[in-house]
């Protein structure tokens, strides 16, 4: 299904919403609540949660009828995305589907008893979210956004759209614990097969992020690889603006890095993630325990492809590469 009829689900779904409920009044009601770490209006954050309802609908759940879905959105700060778990928590829903890391730690930190599914986590081991992939034996389960190996991926890409490329920044999240410490573990082991040299950009914040841009790209020869993590999702578009401005080329994780005008980006496609999820809240809701259902890896990794910022760098994308691409923007 494509983003635009996502999007067309979740509005028809809720003008629908008062119908069903009047026509289906003596059906048992089911409570499930979502924490997203990204703001109600962001159309990616629409776009997720339209393919969660679409796949809970398929699945017989109907808003209304026999299901109640209560939202609570970001931004990402851990403080209010507590605030908002609590929320959630005393509601005393039968199950929730967690946006990912950031929101993950709020709601573990809030219950450890409610069931709950994460649409998005980086490493759900390596966070204490659960005790293994196979067997995660407590109240959490869901799905990786991505094994550590992508990294590598990111700094491969990098070199054969710029292969000109010898000093390589990577923008990441000092706070974000394993998840940050493993992706670049990966992408440095490669430097010395790939031929370059890395530079750590922090981007705890806007400002640091962007003095850290602009003192590497006083350099020669650079390029950008920008890590998953929470301030990532946050800053994207002044990332991009940064990459842009410095005439830097860059590889993003995940596609909305691409659409705001990033050169390339490379990872799981999100809304199939919520999609699965959806799969996961339904067999909790008839019975089954997050403690036996174990954490899946993503089944598509999608590469998108920005030509428009491609000739704005003075770049030619490879044909081998074009025809690769999931997506091309132009």
């Amino acid at each position: 299904m494509r983003r635009r009829e996502f999007l067309g689900v979740l509005g028809g779904t809720a003008v629908a919403w008062p119908l069903v409920a009047r026509a289906q009044q003596g059906e048992r009601v089911r409570r499930v609540g979502a924490l997203m770490n990204l703001p109600a209006d962001d159309q990616e954050a629409q776009l997720y949660m339209a393919a969660f309802q679409q796949g809970l609908q398929e699945l017989g759940w109907v808003i209304g009828r026999n299901l109640r879905l209560d939202h609570r959105w970001g931004p990402l700060d851990q403080q209010r995305l507590r605030q908002r778990a609590e929320e959630l928590v005393a509601l005393a829903p039968d199950a929730m589907i967690v946006a990912g890391g950031g929101a993950g730690e709020a709601v573990q930190r809030v219950s450890r008893t409610v069931p709950i599914v994460l649409a998005q986590s980086i490493d759900p081991v390596g966070a204490g979210f659960v005790a293994s992939l196979a067997r995660p034996g407590g109240n959490i389960t869901g799905f990786t956004q991505f094994e550590y190996s992508l990294a590598g991926k990111w700094l491969q890409l990098l070199k054969e759209l710029a292969p000109n490329v010898t000093n390589v920044g990577v923008l990441r999240d000092t706070t974000g614990g394993a998840a940050a410490i493993g992706q670049w573990a990966v992408i440095q082991a490669m430097t010395e097969q790939i031929g370059v040299e890395l530079t750590p950009i922090a981007i705890r914040d806007v400002n640091e992020m962007e003095r850290g841009v602009a003192a590497f790209g006083r350099g020669s020869n650079g390029g950008l690889i920008v890590a998953f993590g929470s301030a990532a999702t946050i800053h994207r578009q002044a990332i991009v603006a940064s990459a842009a401005q410095h005439r830097l080329p860059a590889v993003y994780p995940f596609r909305y890095f691409a659409t705001a005008g990033g050169l390339v980006s490379y990872g799981a496609d999100l809304a199939i993630q919520y999609r699965r999820a959806a799969g996961y809240v339904d067999r909790i809701l008839k019975g089954e325990k997050p403690a036996d259902l174990p954490v899946q890896r993503p089944t598509r990794y999608e590469l998108v492809i920005n030509l428009k910022t491609a000739k704005a760098l003075d770049l030619t994308v490879p044909p081998s590469l074009l025809a690769r691409a999931d997506e091309v923007i132009e």
